[in-house]
């Protein structure tokens, strides 16, 4: 049997390329997974996210239960775009705050595999951000 793991996030893709976005409950995974898909974005997976390995890459999906939906605290649960599948390229920790105006690369392992980390930016570009890297990564790793 594949090796699997699975979170407690949400993740949404651009053209197969995912952000795996982690956080305690209320941290505002989900918020920030509205946020991308209204910026474009497709929902992989929303309160729970199952990571498996296809071709050495680790791929994002949803659980059967919960496919195509997602929690607007205060409104409701949601219909969503969904992308199937895609493969993890980006982990956000909504945990930590970055202090540092040019951080350093950080990395989190997940089914023996190193994924770029990023934490939490409390400005309004962050979401802008995080597309871009889906979209076009970084300029400097």
């Amino acid at each position: 049997m594949a090796a699997s793991h699975t979170l407690h996030a949400t993740s949404v893709a651009w053209d197969n390329r995912a952000v795996i976005i982690t956080g305690k409950s209320g941290s505002g995974k989900s918020a920030l997974g509205l946020q991308l898909i209204a910026l474009g974005c497709k929902l992989v997976a929303d309160d729970g996210v199952r990571l498996t390995l296809d071709n050495d890459n680790v791929v994002a999906q949803a659980p059967d239960t919960i496919k195509g939906l997602i929690e607007a605290r205060g409104i409701g649960i949601l219909n969503a775009q969904v992308q199937r599948r895609a493969r993890a390229v980006l982990v956000v920790n909504l945990d930590q705050s970055e202090q540092t105006r040019l951080p350093e690369a950080r990395s989190f392992e997940v089914l023996g595999h190193n994924l770029p980390l990023i934490y939490r930016v409390d400005a309004p570009h962050f979401a802008a951000a995080i597309l871009q890297i889906l979209k076009s990564g970084w300029s400097d790793r």
